[in-house]
């Protein structure tokens, strides 16, 4: 039976020419799709297709260097009167706008801008307004062979394509039945539909060990 997979190869030079990527993680986790785009170059066209199609929920994973460059504390070491972690342990950070040529950091483009910014090696934690509209996530420095996530998939394949190590992730969301997430033969249908590379986490990790 022919995979319905892309190749790994042609997902990364895909994901290498700022195309955007789903990846499927393992029925026993979460068993949904993220679409992935390396944040450097996103448009504000493609952070549209993202919001279209997923919860409008967009995180940024980046690795805990950028993040504390940037000043990204993790949400649950910030005060707050009831506190519980994450069951898949997701490192949320506070969220965050990019402050300059923004609006109210809501729309597609702000947040494509948002995300733009915080893959520039140039930028400064005060570039930034916290809290904001995109939501920071922070990488295990491992990557999918230490934690399984989308978080780490995200950076993987940016550090596999040679681009900054900054992505913006969404979930995507059922057509089929509100209020649930999209299914395995939606994700194949949506990837045919929209040209889009589907992958699954145990192709990145095959790929990464491979690497090392």
């Amino acid at each position: 039976m022919t995979s319905p997979c892309t190749d790994i190869g042609t997902a990364i030079e895909q994901f290498k020419q700022n195309k955007m990527i789903i990846v499927m993680d393992h029925i026993s986790r979460e068993n949904e799709a993220d679409l992935i785009c390396a944040a450097a170059h996103m448009t504000a066209e493609q952070m549209a297709f993202m919001i279209r199609y997923s919860s409008g929920y967009v995180c940024a994973p980046m690795t805990n260097a950028i993040a504390d460059k940037l000043d990204l504390p993790l949400m649950n070491t910030l005060k707050c009167k009831a506190f519980s972690d994450d069951r898949h342990s997701t490192a949320y950070t506070i969220t965050c706008d990019y402050a300059h040529g923004t609006t109210t950091g809501i729309s597609a483009r702000d947040r494509a801008l948002t995300c733009n910014q915080l893959a520039n090696p140039e930028s400064k934690a005060t570039d930034f307004t916290k809290p904001g509209h995109i939501v920071p996530l922070r990488a295990r420095d491992g990557g999918v062979l230490e934690r399984d996530g989308h978080t780490e998939a995200a950076l993987d394949l940016c550090r596999l394509a040679g681009v900054p190590e900054v992505a913006a992730i969404c979930e995507l969301v059922s057509e089929r039945d509100v209020g649930l997430m999209m299914t395995l033969d939606e994700c194949i249908e949506f990837s045919k539909k929209h040209g889009l590379a589907l992958i699954t986490v145990d192709d990145l990790k095959a790929a990464v060990a491979a690497k090392q």
